[in-house]
């Protein structure tokens, strides 16, 4: 795998961008970590901005979405590109995409095997840990000006 072409990201609406998250969503979701495919699929996707990061020769590795109330969600990459920087790609773009649709602020609920990733991409922890699907999260936090920095 090469990384000779640096991966792509771009911010598109669900019908633009459904037929090819979706099976990086349920690989990483439903088939790695147990989540029902019922909540992994709900109606805020028909609503949200969604990036879409694809490697150099085009292939789908990494997504997630902004809520029309500044939530990240669904944030997923796949396995063999982890670590490897697309996590942050993805989520500097719906950081982005939230600066420009003047959003004061955006929140997640970061599973806690991830929060030193958010903590490093500018995002602060609240709260006591909570189930989600399962699976143990934080809410975490990062406010915006109109630069895209908190």
């Amino acid at each position: 795998m090469s990384m000779a072409v640096l991966p792509t990201v771009c911010v598109l609406d669900w019908a633009q961008v459904q037929a090819l998250v979706t099976p990086l969503r349920t690989a990483v979701f439903v088939e790695e970590q147990g989540v029902p495919v019922e909540i992994e699929r709900d109606v805020f996707d028909a609503v949200s901005r969604h990036a879409l990061a694809r490697s150099g020769a085009g292939e789908v590795i990494g997504t997630g979405r902004l809520l029309p109330d500044g939530h990240i969600g669904r944030m997923a990459v796949a396995c063999r590109w982890r670590g490897k920087g697309v996590g942050g790609l993805v989520l500097a773009a719906l950081v982005q995409e939230a600066v420009r649709l003047n959003m004061g602020e955006v929140v997640l609920n970061a599973q806690v095997h991830a929060e030193a990733f958010y903590l490093r991409h500018g995002f602060v922890a609240e709260g006591c840990v909570f189930e989600e699907a399962g699976i143990p999260h934080r809410v975490m936090r990062r406010r915006l000006d109109q630069g895209g920095r908190s």
